[in-house]
């Protein structure tokens, strides 16, 4: 039969039949054979026009969402991506792609831990939920990914005329981030049993996990190789620009993307407002600001009022290590889920006003190292969030009588 179906009008109409055909309740072993025997692979472009003709003649893109997954499956490895573009080093497909493996080895570490309770009855539960719950906070992560394609990636698909695929794909986002954030609040329960959690992983933990991953192949086979074929590259350039304000998932681009065209641009060319930035006490441009703030002796770390992390200083003795994978991440999710209360309770208090700072120090690699938080307010005493300063104090710590003649060091 497959000698018939020869044509793009015919494999579209094939393909058609055997996604109703799973809307009227065939199994999705039955359709997997046919599809093997009819299409074998089918063109990426062809999966995204059925999707929009399938919403356009009436079906309803709530019942699309959940065929999404079943028709994903039926197609996974049958996607024909031999005309898929190259992509350049940086570029938002491949950063997307580079998440996608960092978010698919999490995926991997949590089936493993599932897998180790199922088969070890004497496995020490605690640590094993506390593993569980570092890992759902990273697929929190997922968030970001989903935002870029949301808010821009989908809009350049809409002035194509593709509407109804980022529309259902959207929707399986929503449902992942549900899945996720409720695998986090079962995670979070106290004393939760061996029986209690292998229950949890069923209903929700493994779907959550394995949704992430299914996720990542319709992108890889369906998405990405389309949306390389539709927009232009300007259109990446514009998207590449102003990923860095949603920020990246567990992955930090080593390459800043640009086409060849492309002006250079320095970081006062960004300030565009009068050229400095004023202050009430004096002004900077914004190339003298960012040299100020890496040139000062501590880290810094900027959380909003809305609890994401916005900004670090970027100094050349950095004492904790961050890479740009954490900006707009809930502070909470930054930290390991055994000391989330403590960044809870210094939140609560700063956002009260029942404390405005908050000092530790620790011992870490023969240095005595300083870390405070302090609380932001505006002129009207507003919470305008948190800021971190950790500072290694050894050297004050050594100083003994004065120095009072030039010496540099």
């Amino acid at each position: 039969m497959s000698e018939l179906i020869n044509n793009s009008i015919e494999r579209k109409k094939r393909l058609k039949a055997l996604i109703l055909k799973l809307h009227e309740g065939g199994t999705q072993e039955d359709v997997r054979e046919e599809l093997l025997n009819s299409l074998s692979q089918v063109p990426y472009g062809e999966v995204v026009e059925v999707e929009q003709e399938l919403i356009s003649e009436g079906l309803p893109e709530e019942e699309v969402l959940k065929l999404c997954d079943a028709h994903s499956k039926v197609l996974t490895g049958h996607v024909d991506l031999s005309g898929f573009k190259y992509i350049p080093p940086g570029h938002p497909i491949d950063v997307f792609e580079k998440e996608n493996k960092a978010l698919n080895q999490v995926v991997q570490n949590i089936k493993e831990l599932i897998a180790s309770v199922e088969q070890n009855p004497d496995i020490d539960i605690k640590s094993t939920v506390l593993a569980l719950h570092t890992h759902f906070n990273s697929l929190l992560d997922a968030d970001k990914h989903y935002q870029r394609k949301e808010y821009l990636l989908f809009p350049y698909l809409e002035t194509q005329g593709i509407t109804g695929p980022p529309k259902v794909m959207w929707g399986k986002h929503d449902e992942i981030r549900e899945q996720i954030k409720g695998g986090i609040e079962i995670l979070k329960t106290e004393g939760i049993s061996q029986e209690e959690l292998l229950a949890s992983a069923e209903i929700i933990l493994m779907p959550a996990a394995i949704n992430v991953e299914e996720m990542t192949v319709k992108e890889e086979e369906i998405l990405f190789p389309m949306a390389n074929d539709k927009l232009t590259e300007a259109d990446w350039y514009e998207i590449s620009k102003q990923s860095l304000e949603i920020g990246y998932c567990l992955y930090d681009p080593e390459i800043d993307w640009k086409p060849e065209w492309a002006a250079e641009e320095s970081i006062n060319d960004a300030q565009k407002v009068g050229g400095n930035i004023q202050l009430p006490s004096g002004s900077f441009t914004p190339e003298e600001l960012l040299a100020l703030l890496n040139t000062l002796p501590l880290d810094i770390t900027f959380v909003d009022k809305d609890d994401k992390v916005k900004y670090f200083s970027q100094g050349a003795e950095r004492i904790f290590q961050r890479n740009r994978a954490i900006l707009n991440r809930d502070v909470r999710n930054c930290h390991p889920p055994a000391s989330a209360h403590i960044v809870d309770k210094i939140i609560n208090d700063f956002r009260s006003g029942a404390a405005s700072r908050a000092p530790f120090w620790i011992n870490m690699k023969g240095q005595m190292i300083h870390i405070e938080y302090f609380a932001m307010r505006n002129e009207k005493n507003e919470y305008l969030g948190t800021l971190e300063v950790s500072h290694n104090v050894n050297v004050y710590r050594e100083l003994e009588g004065e120095q009072r003649i030039l010496s540099y060091k």
